[in-house]
This record gives C-alpha cells, sequence and structure tokens, in this order.
C-alpha cells in the first residue's frame, strides 16, 4: 500500500479476490482471500507502512469498506451478475420491470405461500418453499452464465433481475425459518425454568 492511494486492484472486485472474470466463483476461495485482505488492511498493518496514524485509519477504513463491499458483491449471484453486466456496460437496463409474466406468476404465488407460511408460523411450508426457491435460483444463474458467456445482454439482463427476486425471497425463506426455529427452541426452554 502506498502513502496516498489503494492499489489499483480495488477497482475490480474479481482482481482484488484472485477470482476469473466470470459468473462462477468458489466461495471457499473467496472467503479464504476475504480473510487475507482483512488481516492485510487492518489498522495495525497499515500503520506499519504510512508514517502518518490518522492517514493510516483513514486508508484502512476505506480498503475495509472496499474489501466487504467486493466480498458481498462477489457472493451472491444477484449482484455477481450485475457486477458483471457493468463492467460489460451492459448494467443501464437492469433496473426495468420483469417482462416475463409466467415468472411474475410464479414469483408471485412463492411470495404470498412465503407469506402465508410466515404469518402461520408454518416450518414445514417454508421447508418446502426453500428448495423449490434453490432450484429457480440454480435455473436463472446457469441462465446469466450461458447469456453472459454469448454476450446475449438481453437474457443476461433478464435473468439478472430474476435472479434479484429470487435471492431476496430466498433470504426471506432463510430469515423465517431462523425465526421460528429459534422461537420454537426459546418455548423448549421454558420446560426448564
Amino acid at each position: 500500500m502506498t502513502d496516498n492511494v489503494l492499489e489499483p486492484q480495488f477497482d475490480n472486485f474479481f482482481a482484488l479476490f484472485e477470482q476469473p472474470v466470470q459468473f462462477e466463483v468458489v466461495q471457499d476461495n473467496l472467503d479464504q482471500r476475504l480473510r487475507f485482505l482483512q488481516k492485510r488492511y487492518h489498522p495495525d498493518n497499515v500503520a506499519k507502512n504510512i508514517a502518518n496514524i490518522a492517514k493510516a485509519q483513514q486508508q484502512s477504513e476505506q480498503a475495509s469498506a472496499l474489501i466487504n463491499q467486493g466480498y458481498q458483491t462477489l457472493s451472491s449471484p444477484d449482484s455477481r451478475a450485475s457486477y458483471l453486466l457493468d463492467m460489460a456496460g451492459q448494467a443501464q437496463s437492469l433496473e426495468h420491470s420483469i417482462a416475463d409474466l409466467d415468472f411474475l406468476e410464479d414469483a408471485m404465488e412463492m411470495r404470498m405461500d412465503l407469506d402465508d407460511a410466515i404469518g402461520a408460523q408454518d416450518i414445514a411450508t417454508l421447508k418446502q418453499l426453500h428448495p423449490q426457491i434453490t432450484e429457480r435460483l440454480a435455473k436463472q444463474s446457469a441462465s446469466f452464465k450461458n447469456a453472459y458467456e454469448t454476450q446475449d445482454w438481453q437474457t443476461a439482463i433478464d435473468s439478472t433481475q430474476k435472479l434479484k427476486f429470487l435471492v431476496k425471497l430466498n433470504a426471506d425463506v432463510v430469515t423465517a425459518i431462523d425465526g421460528i426455529s429459534a422461537a420454537t427452541h426459546l418455548d423448549d426452554d421454558d420446560l426448564y425454568v
């Protein structure tokens, strides 16, 4: 690290995390690189290379923010797809609405099932929904990967929009399962009071 600026690799998250510029990533490699970068840019280590402590702290905070942003971007399929499209200069249409009516109908049905299951604290339904969403995530990930590799930008954009919806839906299912499970365990603890 120099006295003035972060290294050029911070401009590209794939370079920062030593990953090829492609949709598929190995999560374990990202995790290992994250730990390495966190250690390397820790305030104590940065201070060894920069005489000005305040400047070292500022650069360490800046590096940490970029490292965390890069990790979050590359770890999730929807943000990774968006980032790849942005790098290719194709991200301008990502905020448009999803035009696939079949997908929207299916997605709305899953969302209503999720909301009903959460309201009823129905963990069995939630556990049935989770693999369905995971399957759809895999399908859209494969669609994006193929479209990106062939530079079929419209399909890549469409898949990215769908990935965004599915990632959010999946996170909501996981959160609901965890919440209901935690509440159940708390109720079990009351038996032993």
